[in-house]
């Protein structure tokens, strides 16, 4: 019976933490696009100034080579590809303000109202402000047709950003989440 009870909490716990994604991806196609013509794909390079880590870079290489080898797509490392991936990767820093009123009522036999005078009075409900300030990071993969030079996929992956594994896991969750999406030959 313990085993059977150890079991169902560590598959619930997993589960549970599972469903906490971090990564928050976004994706769209062009529908007339032919995606059975598509074999094979090259990584183009990245635009000046635009740079990973090296954990990132390789996690963004093999998460990649090996989600698109499940639908079909090889890398092509000399010659032509039939697809050219162009990424993308913006950085910024942003500011979270979260405001929240305590109006007391979660006081025990604790009115904060009181009759008389509307002004500053005993018990006056009190405002507070969480201000956090985080730094976003965006990584955009463009899949370009090699013949039309038309975009035919984007993908997009926004998360927080933190440490070199950190990031290198965040980018492998996004790529992964962005060749799902990706349509099947």
């Amino acid at each position: 019976m313990k085993t059977i009870t150890a079991r169902f909490i560590a598959v619930a716990c997993t589960s549970i933490l599972a469903s906490c994604s971090t990564v928050s991806v976004t994706t769209d196609y062009d529908r007339s696009a032919s995606f059975k013509q598509y074999k094979t794909y090259a990584l183009a390079p990245p635009a000046l100034g635009e740079s990973l880590s090296p954990s990132s870079e390789a996690a963004l290489r093999d998460t990649l080579r090996a989600e698109m080898a499940k639908k079909g797509i090889t890398e092509k490392t000399s010659g032509k590809p039939d697809i050219a991936v162009a990424r993308h990767v913006f950085v910024q820093d942003k500011v979270s303000v979260q405001q929240y009123t305590d109006w007391g009522y979660d006081r025990p036999g604790y009115m904060p109202y009181r009759y008389g005078y509307y002004g500053p009075w005993a018990g006056a409900p009190q405002t507070y402000a969480n201000v956090t300030e985080y730094t976003q990071g965006t990584l955009i993969l463009d899949f370009v047709d090699a013949k039309s030079h038309k975009l035919v996929f984007r993908g997009k992956g926004s998360a927080v950003v933190a440490g070199p594994d950190a990031n290198a896991s965040k980018i492998r969750e996004a790529v992964t989440r962005i060749a799902e999406d990706f349509p099947s030959p």
